[in-house]
């Protein structure tokens, strides 16, 4: 004999409820206490209950699923942030689809097509990349973080350029007569050029010179070493050196310690980002800590209102702080 599916109406009265109070726990509407929303969530697992989320996602025309395209999780700023971008989603009642980019424009595209295809209510992104046009060619909600994608589109961002000069001031500070500062090349469209910015107007204003090596983001680690020898070949008068961030701070350290280099005694080094897991693993790093967690759950904040049809604000920018490293 064919087993009689459970229906809404029959969860109603084991909850005890109307069938329109089954239905807003069911879709996340209007005002419940949440004893309520405890005697409809047990009366579905005693009748196990299975909602026809398909139906359901018709009804309401969203998914309730977000896209996220970052470069890596292979990085600590970008794996923390999508973390609790996952975290903050999740508490919202949302899915993630995640898609890392790895900084190939191709690879982007191709995730683009396939989230746009799975009918994500909404995006969250970070890659790098330039001239994507589905980001400018889609009614799709956008929030983007640490990248100008398009003047349609809000950026939540660090405020870089309070950063830049935080760490260079504390180089200054430090006595360092000649600092040096790494960052991406000056086409790239990304905030991250903000603290190259504070740095080399900085430097003049003291009257030093302001020196910055290009490094892509996306660069292999053999190429970052490259720069980074280069770096010392051409300066040997190097006494402080502002990273762009910690992953290329902790490998000026290392390429400066295996030439001999005391860091800190005669090399000051202040990096930027300031990730938990940097944090434990590399404690004596001097560096400029971005909220990581704020910027997601602004990120998550700003998209919901875009996916409500309200108007946000163009870029959020959120303080950052000076942390000093325990040997400094």
């Amino acid at each position: 004999m064919k087993k009689q599916s459970v229906k809404l109406e029959d969860v109603a009265a084991e909850a005890g409820v109307s069938k329109t109070t089954v239905s807003r726990v069911l879709n996340n509407r209007g005002y419940l206490s949440q004893k309520t929303i405890n005697k409809v969530h047990q009366a579905m697992a005693k009748l196990h209950y299975r909602p026809n989320v398909i139906a359901r996602q018709l009804y309401q025309q969203r998914t309730n699923l977000v896209g996220l395209v970052f470069p890596t999780v292979d990085n600590p700023f970008f794996a923390q942030l999508e973390a609790r971008l996952d975290w903050e989603l999740y508490q919202q009642g949302y899915r993630v689809l995640m898609g890392n980019s790895q900084n190939n424009p191709q690879r982007e595209e191709a995730y683009l097509r396939q989230l746009f295809n799975g009918q994500v209510d909404g995006l969250i992104v970070g890659a790098h990349n330039e001239g994507i046009d589905q980001y400018r060619d889609t009614q799709l909600p956008i929030v983007s973080i640490e990248r100008w994608v398009s003047r349609d589109i809000p950026v939540v961002a660090a405020d870089n350029y309070a950063g830049g000069i935080l760490a260079t001031e504390r180089l200054l500070a430090d006595g360092c007569q000649h600092i040096i500062h790494t960052n991406y090349p000056q086409g790239l469209p990304s905030p991250n050029l903000e603290r190259r910015r504070a740095y080399e107007e900085l430097m003049r204003k003291h009257h030093r010179p302001a020196i910055t090596y290009e490094v892509n983001f996306d660069s292999s680690l053999e190429e970052k070493l490259a720069i980074f020898n280069r770096l010392f070949d051409e300066h040997p008068e190097v006494d402080g050196v502002f990273a762009d961030n910690d992953t290329n701070a902790s490998l000026i350290m290392q390429v400066a310690r295996e030439r001999g280099r005391q860091v800190p005694a005669d090399l000051r080094v202040v990096g930027f980002d300031g990730a938990n897991m940097t944090r434990t693993l590399l404690p004596e790093l001097t560096t400029i800590q971005q909220p990581i967690d704020q910027m997601a759950s602004t990120a998550v904040e700003l998209l919901q209102k875009r996916m409500a049809g309200k108007k946000t604000t163009a870029t959020v920018q959120l303080p950052v702080k000076l942390i000093e490293g325990t040997t400094a």
